[in-house]
């Protein structure tokens, strides 16, 4: 029998059998990293093989404006600021046009809760968009913003959600999950939804067949047990519904912020905690290097300590570079296939449901799920 806690540890990884709370804790706090890395290898691999996936997408953030003071976020504006904005109907349509002309197969829709906007207004982005550009997947509005749209209509968010799917909605995006943990959560979003909301929307959502992401914001205030208990409560959902589709780990940038006296979380951080999120959510498909969060180098890094995606082409993100990203504002797909080929990988181009992307004479087409990639 193993005579250590990380002996025992690898052993369960190595059959693959499900991590403990106390495991994830003790790899978080007391693993080294390269053990932690090549652990997290072994279960990406087995996953997912030597293949890392992109897509080619853009970003959609309406408006700024936003009713709630998150500590965290250097993307809100008060209503009256010079830095609010709301994007018209135009400019919305000719932000789709722009990436449909760039051959992109998605629009990530976030932004704020602008007090003053009625609800058919967040209802209208998605229906016009996807009138006019049925092709592109829209994957739209953190569980925050949809309990925000049950508190403006009084509706329940399982009614709003079909509401949207029939609408043009194709998927959520794993935003507005920072850290499940109360002690947590009530110091840095105390006003908007809660963990068991998040969690619930998310529900609704995989049993109305929409697929959705999830996150977590590390690099504040919160500390091991935090991260571990957020995990196994993402964990414990998947079992349940099998919706999600990736997760990403998001590190809190603190320029600009109300919390601009801590300091960036670092490499090691960055990939312990890309590691340990592989290594205690076995039910995942997919972790995510989110690029322009990591940087570049990082995330390269991370195709080795298990991250299998790389995110995408990502024009005109604003919500990260408020807060001083200086990553670039998007990478060409030469540039994102070079990276990940530098890492030792094989890129593959995928949609939002993860199905391969075939491009032909200036167009594209959707091939094989890849799953059955992942299964070879």
């Amino acid at each position: 029998m193993p005579s250590t806690h990380l002996e025992q540890i690898r052993a369960k990884v190595e059959a693959g059998r499900r991590l403990s709370f106390e495991d994830g804790l003790f790899l978080a706090e007391q693993a080294d990293l390269f053990t932690l890395g090549e652990l997290a290898n072994l279960v990406r691999e087995r996953k997912n093989g030597n293949y890392t996936y992109y897509n080619v997408n853009t970003h959609l953030n309406p408006t700024n404006v936003c009713v709630y003071r998150c500590t965290f976020c250097a993307f809100r504006a008060d209503l009256k600021s010079p830095k609010g904005y709301v994007m018209s109907d135009a400019q919305i349509l000719e932000r789709a046009a722009e990436a449909e002309r760039r051959g992109a197969t998605e629009m990530h829709i976030v932004g704020g809760l602008h007090h003053q906007l009625p609800y058919d207004w967040y209802l209208n982005v998605v229906r016009i968009i996807h009138a006019e550009h049925p092709r592109l997947h829209l994957k739209a509005y953190t569980a925050v913003e949809w309990d925000w749209f049950s508190r403006l209509t009084g509706r329940p968010t399982r009614s709003i959600l079909a509401e949207f799917k029939e609408a043009g909605l194709g998927s959520l995006p794993g935003g507005g999950a920072e850290i499940f943990h109360p002690e947590v959560r009530d110091k840095i979003c105390e006003h908007k939804a809660d963990a068991d909301v998040w969690l619930r929307i998310h529900r609704e959502a995989h049993e109305l067949g929409l697929r959705s992401n999830a996150t977590m914001l590390y690099g504040h205030i919160e500390n091991s047990r935090h991260r571990v208990d957020h995990l196994c409560r993402l964990r414990e959902l998947q079992d349940d519904t099998g919706g999600f589709q990736t997760f990403i780990p998001l590190a809190f940038h603190p320029e600009n912020t109300g919390l601009a006296h801590i300091s960036k979380a670092g490499v090691l951080m960055d990939l312990q905690i890309m590691a340990l999120s592989r290594l205690m959510l076995d039910n995942f498909p997919h972790i995510k290097a989110y690029w322009i969060m990591l940087g570049i180098p990082t995330a390269q890094v991370a195709l080795s300590y298990g991250a299998d995606d790389l995110d995408g082409t990502v024009v005109h993100e604003k919500i990260y570079h408020d807060a001083g990203s200086d990553s670039p504002q998007e990478l060409t797909v030469a540039e994102i296939r070079r990276l990940i080929e530098e890492a030792g990988r094989i890129p593959i181009e995928r949609d939002t449901l993860y199905r391969e992307v075939v491009r032909e004479a200036g167009d594209w087409k959707t091939g094989q799920p890849l799953t059955l990639v992942q299964a070879g």
